[in-house]
């Protein structure tokens, strides 16, 4: 990003303390070899380790170190891109699949904090969607109609969103989403997966796998890893034998954080619906308990298209300052790369060659940590030869007609 000196460290990046790992020095043999220490490459890890499968984690940073770092952390079962089209693109019975993944993904990352008393700071929280001025009024209640389709029957419209300082008009709220600290979650994740006998090295970036009997990870410093299965969990997968580069598009977005007094907004989720639309979350600041952090993303734009982050930066705070006036100075600022599928939901399964023994976990459609979840529990039951039912919903190869 030209002409953007100032530091782009998240919050999480700043406040976790990530435990190091070795790099891979020589050839090892494994049951699966996950790439990616990421939530969706841990989540996956740590669920087969949990079966009994011998596991290795590879990452060419630490644990975190790509998007996960740099999610703003909503869970949720709210969609990024509307029910509304997701019904358009995937038909009722794709939708109600999509919820209820997406409430499992909640359900499990809630059940792994309590079993292995992981300190991230899960919270439940209610969501609440919005519209700018500027939208036809039409549009929230083609949503609601939609996601109670879909199965969330719980979702209503109230008359405004619990934010003082400005009047939302309209809302959906969206009952018992969630939101944490994702780096101290993958923390928990990693001691856990560790506990169970898997192995994670850092630093070492694997740069050709092979499908067969062993499959085969090279990595950049000669050492091979050998396998019977291969999951490739790198937000963009460096092989792409199912075409997924050509269904997906990355979107750069930005995110900043700023102080406020404590309890001077409602601890929640909200997210509008204007173009580029914005996300908002809260979270406890680690230093100083008088206060909270107040975390604004948004002003996304496809990766390339733009060169002009300072700009994207001061118009996210200026929008916040109009909204949020008790808002005090920019703490941390960050951009990420968020990779948005054609039709709304991530590639989960395997990839077709290579004697299909190779996984991919891809289009986090800006649901990272949801998608990432969903892809541990979908991989799992894959690998463990079990039949889930979201795997043709999230299949990599799948043609969406609608």
């Amino acid at each position: 990003m030209s002409g953007d000196s100032r530091p782009t460290t998240s919050l999480w990046m700043a406040t976790a303390r990530m435990p190091l790992q070795p790099r891979l020095k020589e050839s090892i043999r494994t049951d699966v070899c996950v790439i990616g220490a990421g939530i969706a490459g841990m989540t996956t890890a740590y669920l087969l380790a949990k079966e009994g499968r011998s596991v290795v984690v590879l990452d060419d940073d630490v644990i975190g170190g790509g998007m996960t770092g740099r999610s703003t952390a909503h869970l949720t079962t709210a969609h990024d891109d509307r029910y509304s089209e997701m019904q358009k693109w995937h038909g009722v019975e794709g939708m109600r699949l999509i919820a209820q993944s997406y409430s499992a993904a909640i359900d499990t990352i809630e059940e792994i904090v309590n079993e292995e008393q992981i300190d991230c700071g899960f919270e439940r929280v209610d969501g609440y969607l919005f519209m700018p001025p500027n939208q036809p009024a039409d549009l929230l209640k083609e949503e609601l109609i939609a996601a109670q389709r879909a199965g969330l029957t719980d979702v209503e419209v109230i008359e405004r969103a619990p934010i003082e300082s400005f009047d939302t008009g309209p809302a959906l709220r969206f009952p018992r989403q969630a939101q944490f600290q994702p780096l101290d979650y993958l923390t928990g994740l990693a001691r856990a997966f560790s506990d169970y006998g898997g192995r994670i090295f850092s630093e070492t970036r694997a740069v050709g796998i092979a499908g067969g009997s062993p499959a085969r990870v090279e990595t950049e410093g000669g050492a091979v890893v050998t396998c019977d299965e291969i999951v490739v969990a790198t937000n963009t997968p460096f092989s792409d034998g199912a075409g997924v580069e050509r269904k997906q598009t990355p979107y750069v977005t930005y995110v900043v954080g700023m102080e406020v007094p404590k309890g001077s907004i409602t601890r929640a989720l909200y997210w509008d619906m204007d173009e580029p639309y914005h996300y908002i979350r809260l979270q406890s600041d680690t230093f100083d308990s008088s206060r909270e952090l107040l975390i604004v993303g948004g002003e996304d734009h496809p990766a390339g298209e733009e060169d002009d982050s300072e700009k994207r930066f001061a118009r996210l705070e200026r929008w916040t300052r109009e909204r949020f006036p008790q808002v005090g100075e920019v703490d941390f600022r960050w951009f990420g790369q968020v990779m948005e599928p054609a039709d709304g939901i991530a590639f989960i399964g395997r990839n077709p060659i290579d004697g299909n023994n190779i996984s991919i976990v891809t289009g986090d459609s800006g649901q990272g940590m949801t998608h990432g979840t969903i892809a541990g529990v979908l991989l799992t039951d894959l690998l463990q030869n079990r039949s889930n039912p979201w795997q043709d919903l999230y299949s990599p190869s799948r043609l969406t007609l609608r």
